[in-house]
């Protein structure tokens, strides 16, 4: 079982990377060969509308993404990280998502386990993980649940509160990695 850890920040080291990397480990410690892919200096360009894509499934955009799909087409689990920013995905977790439209045309991704973490300042959390939910279910994912953390500045979620109460954010973590593992199992039996 292979899992795909996606951090769409555009900075490295911070609080998603921290939240996507404790899901990782939680997954590796339950089985999953893991793989941990960052945004963060990559040329993903926004989708172009050109519908290349739509005669066979491939993106004609040539950049960074390309590698992305082949991962995300191998991963039998994926755990998508973002910040929170003005409510919304980041520009780099946009620019996947429109992007994952070719991979929608041949349904490459259906029936793979999926698992949002989210980190927030303060709000916009909830919004973000009901619209990552909905881009798994437009693809035909299997939601494994996910994990919210909250905090601004680099490494305060190894303290900081979750989602849920009496959760810390790396408790919510670890719950999306464990969560995508059985997952995955379940839907193997």
């Amino acid at each position: 079982m292979k899992i795909l850890g996606l951090v769409c920040s555009p900075r490295e080291g911070g609080n998603t990377e921290i939240m996507v990397r404790e899901a990782l480990d939680e997954a590796a410690r339950r089985g999953a060969e893991t793989e941990l892919v960052l945004l963060a200096g990559k040329n993903i360009t926004p989708c172009q509308a050109c519908e290349a894509c739509m005669a066979e499934g491939v993106c004609a955009v040539d950049d960074d993404m390309q590698a992305i799909y082949s991962k995300l087409v191998e991963a039998d689990g994926i755990l998508f990280g973002t910040p929170v920013y003005f409510i919304n995905v980041t520009a780099q977790a946009k620019a996947v998502i429109d992007r994952s439209f070719a991979l929608m045309m041949t349904g490459r991704l259906r029936g793979k386990a999926a698992a949002a973490v989210v980190v927030a300042r303060r709000v916009g959390a909830g919004q973000v993980l009901s619209l990552l939910y909905t881009w798994f279910a437009v693809h035909g994912m299997h939601v494994a649940g996910g994990a919210i953390g909250y905090g601004r500045e680099k490494g305060e979620v190894r303290e900081g509160p979750g989602g849920s109460p009496g959760l810390t954010a790396l408790d919510e973590a670890r719950g999306a990695g464990k969560n995508v593992v059985r997952t995955i199992e379940r839907l193997a039996r």
